[in-house]
């Protein structure tokens, strides 16, 4: 039974407008000169993962190389879990070498580290690396696409289905602008990410000696103020597409194009919706991850309060110029019991915005607090009678 936190209610501002009352659901209106020319379009914030712009972005098309932000997206999970480690040596297959389109050459059965494979995926869409990864975590390709499919409906991309690991043409295969966004923001949830996404240029070293160029398909990497991350995509069935990722100050915003007629529109329309965004909208952080002013009170050991952390912030995203009522809840799922390990889930922080839940974060404990021992059982009791 969940229980108000000691001193939990935090009111931090005073009245004004509501931005988004549910965390996805709620859309911004966009100016109505933001008009991408594609066939799907989708711009969100990446925290609350408020909608500010859509064309189209539940049909379900083609998304050629796109669909590597799943790959990518499986490879860190399953570095998460312990099943793979960056610095395994994954020996390439026949099949994995002989994929065609954008490639690195990977040489059959040559060995290369898992981390240098996942970087040429995400630097430069390599065809060669998915197939290797997918064949070293899924056992088989055929069994990593089941995995794919099986997480797509866990993030709740229910117009997504992935026939390969690649994007390369095979039907049934299909996803959708807002699916893209989905997927992407949760890829971005891995820092490691970032040290392959932001890479520009770099040769990329073969066992046998060779040397493959490497250079980054996502040209706003370079050329665009913030952008750290996203992925490129073309082939004719889905014309040019662009998943893009863009932070400044503490504001990121996740863009999606399906089906722009040639690759520079796809580069000129993501930089006017970026911009767009970071023009007109702002993020207030109103929970900041880390230690709290509060505590937790602990019951069967002798240590009888806990530091909180909040596991990740919580902001409210809104357009300029505006106030909102909002406050942040911490919460407590029952009495706290010893033992409890310093990082043990405790509770939740809920942020709402004009007295509607908008986002919610984990509590976690700040420190250790070890059952009663026999001896602190009986020390306790001598001190409670005198």
């Amino acid at each position: 039974m969940k229980k108000l936190f000691p001193l939990s209610l935090a009111v931090l501002a005073a009245a004004g407008t509501l931005i988004a009352a549910k965390p996805t659901a709620m859309a911004v209106r966009a100016d109505e000169a933001l008009a991408p020319i594609c066939k799907s379009a989708y711009l969100c914030d990446y925290e609350s993962g408020t909608q500010i712009y859509s064309k189209n972005e539940t049909e379900r098309l083609p998304i050629a190389s796109m669909c590597k932000i799943m790959t990518l997206l499986l490879s860190f999970e399953a570095v998460d879990s312990g099943a793979l480690d960056y610095g395994e040596m994954i020996t390439v297959s026949e099949n994995a070498s002989g994929m065609g389109g954008s490639q690195v050459f990977l040489g059959t059965n040559l060995s290369y580290r898992a981390d240098e494979l996942m970087k040429t995926v995400a630097v430069c869409s390599a065809n060669d690396s998915c197939v290797a990864l997918a064949e070293r975590i899924g056992g088989s390709e055929s069994a990593f696409i089941e995995r794919m499919n099986e997480r797509a409906k866990e993030l709740g991309a229910e117009n997504t289905l992935f026939a390969n690991c690649t994007g390369l043409p095979k039907e049934p295969q299909y996803s959708c602008a807002k699916d893209v966004s989905v997927m992407l923001r949760e890829l971005l949830k891995h820092q490691k990410y970032y040290e392959f996404s932001r890479v520009w240029l770099e040769d990329f070293s073969h066992p046998d000696g060779r040397t493959t160029q490497i250079t980054n398909t996502n040209k706003l990497i370079r050329f665009y103020d913030g952008c750290d991350g996203g992925k490129t995509g073309f082939t004719n069935e889905a014309g040019f597409c662009l998943a893009a990722t863009a932070k400044r100050g503490d504001m990121r915003i996740v863009s999606v194009m399906i089906g722009a007629e040639n690759s520079k529109q796809r580069f000129a329309d993501t930089t006017a919706m970026l911009n767009y965004s970071f023009n007109q909208y702002e993020t207030k952080r109103v929970l900041e991850a880390g230690e709290l002013d509060v505590t937790a009170r602990i019951s069967g050991s002798r240590v009888k309060t806990l530091p909180v952390i909040a596991e990740n912030p919580l902001s409210v995203f809104r357009k300029k110029g505006t106030k909102d009522n909002y406050q942040v809840e911490y919460i407590l799922d029952g009495e706290i019991k010893a033992p409890v390990k310093s990082g043990d889930e405790i509770g939740t922080a809920v942020l709402y915005v004009d007295g509607t839940e908008v986002r919610k974060t984990r509590l976690l404990a700040g420190a250790d607090a070890d059952r009663y021992s026999w001896w602190d059982a009986v020390r306790e009791g001598a001190e409670h009678w005198n």
